[in-house]
């Protein structure tokens, strides 16, 4: 036998197990798939968000169940303490919140549950603060909104967030705009961030602190509506001496606008179910542009900033 005809027959039979072997992969990874209790392709899932990135989220959901026709996300809305104690409920697949997971809370569920996490930002807000449309209180420095939330500004606004408790807003202001003061026990509460911008709407004396989703996407009839109700406030630049800047999209982007916060997927998946395909969506390409079209600053692919004016 000629050393060509060895080496022929060699190649062939490792050619036929690689072959084999991928047959078999690709039976085994099917049949597992049929026994998973849905995929990135099919099955239904509960969510624990952030009440304050509802209008953002929704969009995102409503894309990929469109796409994904077996699939159903069902989201539940709430303040962002709530929504972090649900990484400890069984139902909940996915938490959607401003900070990442804790090594404790990470070290917690994987002894409780022997389920880990991971984490990652999906993109950037900003805090944007508002007020009664007859308020000439439209240039804040950072220090009068420290003076404001504590109770000492000379015209005592009152301020209101989506409650005073447990909201993301609120743990944003204490611990990134107090930093270590207390919030005058004067702050109001509403019931939710469109229920901050019909509060302020209708009393001149307050001033309120919402996420810009709710007020910073022109193209929006519902977002141009409430921008019809409120001023949206020129906050104090990080970055331009003297001067002063809204919550448009490039000054999240660039952290030019003072109260820039995270927007986080937490995922609780030990296998590619529909949670991990979510995640996928929201930090690949259609995802980030959702995000990027809804006026906040995609934090996983860059795109050109599109320029955008508030109530002005």
């Amino acid at each position: 036998m000629s050393f060509r005809t060895v080496k022929y027959k060699r190649l062939l039979t490792s050619g036929l197990i690689i072959s084999l072997l991928t047959i078999v992969s690709c039976k085994s990874y099917k049949e597992q798939e049929s026994h998973l209790p849905d995929t990135p392709y099919r099955g239904t899932i509960h969510v624990s968000a952030d009440e304050s990135f509802k209008p953002i989220i929704d969009q995102q959901v409503q894309v990929y169940e469109a796409r994904n026709a077996g699939t159903h996300i069902i989201v539940h809305y709430k303040p962002e303490a709530e929504c972090l104690k649900d990484l400890f409920v069984d139902s909940i697949r996915m938490v959607i919140a401003t900070r990442k997971h804790s090594v404790q809370e990470n070290n917690f569920l994987t002894d409780s549950f022997k389920l880990g996490m991971r984490s990652m930002v999906l993109a950037w807000d900003g805090i944007s603060v508002i007020v009664h449309p007859s308020s000439a209180d439209t240039i804040l420095r950072m220090q009068d909104i420290r003076d404001i939330l504590t109770g000492r500004h000379k015209k005592k606004l009152i301020p209101v967030f989506d409650g005073v408790k447990a909201t993301s807003t609120v743990r944003f202001v204490i611990d990134s705009v107090l930093r270590g003061d207390s919030l005058t026990p004067d702050a109001m509460a509403a019931r939710s961030s469109e229920g901050v911008i019909d509060y302020v709407s209708k009393n001149p004396g307050v001033i309120g602190f919402i996420g810009v989703e709710w007020i910073g996407n022109p193209e929006d009839t519902a977002q141009i509506s409430f921008l019809k109700k409120v001023k949206v406030v020129n906050l104090e630049s990080t970055d331009i001496p003297g001067g002063f800047v809204k919550a448009y999209q490039a000054n999240i982007y660039l952290k030019r606008y003072p109260m820039v916060r995270d927007l986080v997927y937490i995922l609780k998946e030990n296998y590619r179910g529909l949670g991990t395909g979510f995640a996928n969506f929201m930090s690949g390409e259609i995802g980030q542009m959702i995000f990027r079209r809804s006026y906040l600053a995609p934090a996983q692919k860059n795109f050109g900033i599109r320029p955008v004016k508030l109530n002005e």
